[in-house]
């Protein structure tokens, strides 16, 4: 993994990265249950602007209403 890259995000084991923009990181990473997932994260200064969280805050909403194989959703763990 490149410098700067976290292991872990939340329960997730980070692959590797994939790649980045002006809305965040996108990181390839395994679930605890074994799939593959990508996991966007905001950037830190952003964190604190209200307008950043409000668009990612939508974006992740949007993302919610996706349903499919490939998407990344909270696994129950026993």
């Amino acid at each position: 993994m490149s410098t700067g890259t976290p292991e872990r995000l939340g329960p997730f084991l980070v692959l590797e990265r994939l790649g980045a923009g002006g809305m965040g990181t996108v990181y390839l990473a395994q679930s605890p249950g074994g799939r593959r997932v990508a996991v966007k994260t905001l950037p830190a200064d952003q964190a604190t602007e209200s307008g950043a969280r409000e668009r990612f805050r939508r974006e992740f909403e949007a993302a919610r209403r996706i349903s499919g194989f490939w998407i990344a959703r909270r696994e129950r763990r026993p």
